[in-house]
């Protein structure tokens, strides 16, 4: 089956600290790797955007020494910051992963640690689907 570029989105809420963000960011990747499929030949590029009150560490470098079972040294790794936006959540982390898929393969959103308040029609689907698992 061919593979078709596309586009994955996560988030994670933490807490301003270096240990905070190095395990939330690696939790939330991992689990959007694992959940997806994805492999590290696949990925494109990984762009992290943070919130201004999150100031300890640079998420792309909190991925990198986080420990996770992927190896993330050579992928393509990017950090902005998030735009101030009145009564946004705070203290969150987002990334948007571009990698290669099969074309019919269901997209797995991961949304963590309080971030699910983003997106509620994804914490339904996901809510759905863990129970329809057990």
């Amino acid at each position: 089956m061919a593979k078709v570029l596309c586009a994955l989105r996560g988030a994670t809420g933490a807490e301003n600290t270096i240990e905070s963000i190095t395990k939330t960011v690696g939790e939330m990747c991992e689990k959007l790797f694992e959940n997806n499929a994805v492999s590290m030949e696949d990925v494109v590029s990984l762009h992290f955007t943070i919130t201004d009150d999150l100031t300890a560490m640079n998420p792309a470098a909190a991925l990198r020494k986080s420990g996770i079972k992927f190896d993330v040294s050579k992928l393509a790794l990017f950090c902005s910051q998030e735009p101030k936006i009145d009564n946004s959540p705070e203290r969150m982390i987002r990334v948007l992963l571009t990698c290669y898929k099969e074309d019919s393969s269901e997209k797995k959103h991961v949304y963590i640690n309080g971030a699910e308040k983003l997106r509620p029609d994804f914490d339904k689907k996901i809510k759905k689907l863990n129970k329809n698992q057990k």
